[in-house]
């Protein structure tokens, strides 16, 4: 057990009344810290997921939980190599590429070929082969900012599915906008997506300057060129994890109040906002808790394996959990950074509406306004909420989130200490909320 977690346990002093929550803050910023410093990038069913692992395991069990288990899955593995892209004559530059999760290399020698400019996948998807065929295609969408992250969904199909529109029309490669939000020079990376109906070529994203960069060039110079190389490897398939921990119930044991984040990050950054934030974050709360007391329902965190390959380790934990998850009460993620929380969302049956409400006044003072009941929980707990669970979603500030998503600059030092004590605060609240009631949530 580290010196510091040791004293920071033994340090805990949680008072809670009806208009103020009293704590000390600090644990979940620590764990952040320590995983992030400790680990580092722990891309799934790499040797740093594996020891990501590990280091959940033990930490949770220094945290005073009772039960603390891993369950394993299968997953394909995919290894990012070096990458380059170079705009050749008239300009010769070289500009910020880095591959997307999931696209295969490049031959050796790399792919030289003219470049043809798409505004959007829709612009793409209308054009004809004549215009693509044996020609790198740019896709230059741009994405907004806003609170609540709307625009991601929005332009996040660029990522996943432009290789294979691409592919329809003959491409040899695909390279995209970054989807985010930033306009210093670091590109944002993200799972990406093919068809078995067509063929497998590489895909890449450039940062949001190199974008408006080689936008200008191709406005000077229609008929430009560029030199692709990438050297990413698919070694096949390998297990990775989820790791669980709970808190066990007084008068209900057998229900569930399930509270997650997920443990992978992609590897160019240290996975700080994207989410080690969330992971220290519901480590603390559930020993927090504890140390006010047992609470009357289990509180059952769960760090899910590979949710940046597409909520592989959710879908593993649904189809194990299968038969019990009418005793998961309740299910609620936290995977957007690390700022303020400002809006309580609920995905619950409308005669519990009014326990939310009432809820939402026990949050009011940490300045959280109710929204909607159609929340999803968060990007894992999705698929807990397709199976009928009951959710929460605790919804951070995500104005400034994807100016670090998936990027190099993911780091702990984004990490704002006082607006994770805020997080912390809000989820203690709701968390033991639901796990000392007889609430169903499904009414």
């Amino acid at each position: 057990m580290k010196i510091w977690l040791t004293m920071l346990i033994a340090a805990i002093s949680i008072n809670l009344s009806a208009n103020e929550l009293k704590l000390d803050n600090s644990l979940a910023y620590k764990l952040t810290e320590s995983l992030t410093v400790e680990v580092g990038p722990r891309i799934a069913g790499s040797a740093a997921d594996e020891r990501a692992v590990v280091w959940a395991e033990k930490n949770l069990t220094a945290l005073g939980y009772d039960k603390v288990w891993r369950e394993a899955f299968d997953m394909p593995y995919w290894q990012r190599g070096a990458a380059s892209l170079t705009v050749k004559a008239p300009f010769h530059q070289s500009l910020v590429v880095t591959a997307l999760g999931g696209s295969i290399a490049t031959p050796v020698n790399g792919i030289d070929s003219n470049v043809v400019m798409f505004a959007s996948l829709e612009q793409l998807k209308q054009a004809t082969a004549k215009n693509v065929k044996g020609k790198i295609v740019f896709i230059n969408t741009s994405m907004e900012k806003d609170q609540e992250g709307n625009f991601y969904g929005e332009v996040v199909g660029v990522r996943s599915q432009g290789a294979i529109e691409a592919a329809k029309l003959g491409a040899q490669a695909v390279i995209i906008r970054s989807v985010g939000t930033s306009l210093n020079r670091f590109a944002h990376t993200g799972v990406m997506r093919y068809s078995d109906k067509v063929t497998r070529i590489p895909a890449a994203a450039i940062s949001v300057p190199d974008a408006i960069q080689l936008e200008k060039m191709l406005a000077l110079e229609p008929n430009l060129s560029l030199h692709l190389t990438m050297q990413n490897k698919l070694p096949g398939t390998v297990k990775s994890h989820n790791v669980i921990a709970e808190i066990t119930g007084s008068t209900r044991p057998d229900e569930i109040v399930l509270i997650s984040a997920h443990l992978d990050s992609w590897d160019q950054g240290t996975g700080a906002l994207d989410d080690a934030a969330g992971v220290g974050l519901v480590m603390a709360v559930g020993a927090l808790i504890k140390q006010q007391g047992r609470p009357e329902r289990t509180i059952r965190v769960v760090l899910f394996g590979n949710e940046e390959g597409g909520l592989l380790g959710a879908k593993a934990y649904a189809a194990k959990h299968a038969n019990n998850l009418d005793k998961h009460v309740f299910a609620s993620e936290s995977d957007f950074g690390a700022d303020r929380i400002w809006r309580l969302d609920s995905g619950v049956g409308e005669k519990s509406l009014a326990f939310i409400a009432d809820l939402h006044k026990k949050l009011a003072h940490l300045d959280i306004s109710l929204g909607n009941n159609d929340a999803y929980g968060g990007p894992d707990v999705s698929v807990l909420k397709a199976l009928g669970v009951p959710v929460v979603t605790l919804l951070q500030d995500g104005t400034d989130y994807f100016d670090y998503h998936h990027t190099a600059n993911d780091t702990f030092d984004k990490v704002n200490a006082e607006a994770l004590a805020q997080n912390l605060a809000a989820w203690i609240i709701t968390t033991k909320a639901v796990a000392n009631s007889d609430i169903d949530l499904r009414q």
